[in-house]
């Protein structure tokens, strides 16, 4: 039989089970580690320094970079070692803008919580930093250098995960800052606005733009008719700050909260989701039976979509010309209300409540406004929401669910899963599988289509051939399948990309949960699945009545786009 490696955490005698690092092999025993720089997710950079333990000899040693060994000891909370972490926040606080009541980061600090875990009421040094001016040039995300302590997740997260490459570190010493290319404003860099630097970054530095402020002036307008559409992955991201458990799927109370803020009309984007899998999908088979370019890469994600404009412009004409499916839906509610506001309005104002900050640049998009206006009129993200709701003083938690607003009130099953990696997919697959039966919907789900993986593949049988199938979040891999399919070593007819890992519930504008931890809410969606009436989207009652009313003959002015290069 074979001896298990141990090794000692403060005396507590820990079995070794291949752990990368010192610091996953200490959180078995129930210890929190203070950390900066360190994500499971990301490569190891070990720059902060919180992580510090040691060993029996007096030896200090970062955890999250020393490999464990059998027979290793070491403490994690000696006298020695409280006194360094204190120095090195002292330090860290010292160049750092202390407004702490004000950030849009307080109570979700981790600069903040350390500061009070290790007894931090006062700071020796003088904050003697140079001001910076908050770079506010995104519509989707705000940079304030005056808040960042240099721990380097946002460049790793926009340089490994998202080969983005819009970031990354500048200068040296005591005059390294964080910087786009010759320092430009971020909206004119190489950024995609998927928002996933935000989404890791320990302190107020990134930030997701705030614009709950105007919603709430158009609500609070008489005036004003406010409609919304909440995207279907907002539903499991929001129940954990609010009460509830993580990754509960929480639509019948959002709608519920919407209501009470003054919201008149509160939708599904699962719908615009439903017209979305049946225009993709026709565009689709259009292409495979009459030679258009292929692979069809969708183009449900508009990080996914800067990304392509930005760095690969020439696979351009291989992106579908399908609108998001809050484009779509979008355009169809303000062309419905354009002459049926009720009485006593005059303004019509559309609010799309996303998972994802790049839908804010989406909607401020040329390609996606008429002459009356944008479509969207403003996005707010799931952490917007959460923080309109808590300032309502509303308990989340005991409201009674309601349902969505008429005429907009039925979607499918389909439109749902489009909130997790696999799901488009899996959606089209239903439209143009020839046998309609259960049977036939349940294999589907197992073609390979679902799961957390970042890349996957799958073929499937139409009519006499076969179709290759490719599904990837990630931009990074996304980036590995282009150079894969311009090379030819690649070969598929479709392939799903959604920027961000793991798809929509990973958005940057949802609460942070590690891609570990994502199943909870994926499977969430497809729990939702289950239950649905409606399977399919072409079987949604409503699709039938919109094609023959407000789309007949508007199909491509209402749900398409060409993407032109630059």
């Amino acid at each position: 039989m074979e001896l298990s490696e141990m090794m000692e955490v403060d005396g507590i005698p820990v079995k070794i089970e291949g752990e990368r690092n010192l610091l996953e092999v200490i959180r078995k025993t129930g210890i929190k580690m203070p950390v900066f720089c360190y994500h499971s997710d990301l490569s190891i950079y070990g720059a902060c320094r919180m992580c510090m333990v040691e060993d029996e000899r007096g030896r200090l040693m970062a955890a999250c970079s020393t490999v464990p060994y059998e027979g290793m000891k070491v403490k994690t909370n000696t006298g020695r070692l409280r006194k360094y972490r204190k120095n090195i926040l002292e330090l860290l606080l010292a160049s750092h803008c202390r407004d702490c009541t004000t950030c849009e980061k307080n109570g979700k600090c981790s600069l903040q919580d350390l500061a009070a875990r290790f007894g931090i009421t006062n700071v020796r040094f003088p904050n003697d930093k140079e001001h910076s001016v908050r770079d506010e040039s995104s519509p989707s995300i705000i940079r304030d250098a005056s808040k960042c302590i240099l721990c380097g997740d946002c460049v790793r997260e926009c340089n490994e995960v998202q080969h983005v490459g819009a970031i990354d570190f500048a200068h040296r010493g005591s005059k390294a800052i964080i910087s786009t290319a010759f320092n430009k404003p971020l909206f004119e860099s190489l950024c995609v606005h998927c928002g996933q630097c935000a989404a890791v970054c320990p302190t107020g530095a990134i930030v997701v733009r705030d614009d709950t402020t105007k919603v709430w002036d158009k609500i609070n307008d008489p005036e004003v008719f406010v409609t919304c559409e909440i995207a279907p992955a907002v539903r499991v991201g929001i129940g954990n700050e609010l009460g509830l458990g993580d990754g509960e799927d929480s639509m019948g109370k959002i709608i519920a909260a919407l209501h009470r803020m003054g919201f008149d009309e509160v939708y599904d984007t699962a719908t615009g989701a439903d017209l979305t899998v049946i225009e993709e999908a026709n565009e689709f088979v259009s292409r495979i039976e009459k030679g258009g370019t292929l692979p069809m890469f969708t183009s449900c994600c508009p990080a996914w979509i800067q990304f392509v404009e930005k760095k690969y412009p020439e696979m351009l004409p291989n992106i579908s010309t399908c609108r998001s499916p809050m484009s779509m839906f979008s355009a169809v509610i303000k062309d419905f209300y354009k002459d049926k506001l009720p009485d006593g309005k005059k303004k019509h104002y559309h609010v799309a409540i996303m998972p994802c900050t790049a839908k804010k640049f989406e909607a401020k998009r040329d390609e996606f406004k008429t002459k009356a206006g944008p479509a969207t009129d403003d996005v707010i993200t799931t952490q917007e929401l959460i923080s309109m709701i808590k300032r309502s003083g509303m308990m989340f938690d005991e409201l009674e669910p309601e349902s969505v607003d008429l005429p907009f009130g039925t979607m499918s099953g389909a439109g749902v899963i489009f909130g997790v990696t696999g799901g488009v997919t899996e959606a089209v697959l239903r439209k143009i599988a020839s046998d309609n039966s259960r049977t036939t919907l349940a294999q589907i789900q197992y073609t390979g289509v679902r799961g957390m993986d970042d890349v996957k593949e799958t073929v499937i049988p139409y009519g006499d051939r076969q179709v290759r199938i490719a599904i990837v979040s990630g931009l990074a891999n996304a980036r590995k399948i282009i150079k894969g399919v311009q090379n030819g070593s690649l070969q598929y007819d479709l392939v799903e990309v959604m920027a961000c890992r793991g798809g929509c519930i990973s958005g940057a504008g949802q609460p942070y949960l590690s891609h570990r931890r994502r199943e909870k809410r994926m499977n969430s969606l497809y729990r939702s699945d289950k239950i649905s009436t409606i399977k399919r989207s072409q079987d949604n009652p409503l699709m039938k009545e919109l094609y023959s009313g407000i789309l007949k003959g508007r199909e491509h002015e209402l749900l398409h786009v060409e993407y032109c290069k630059k």
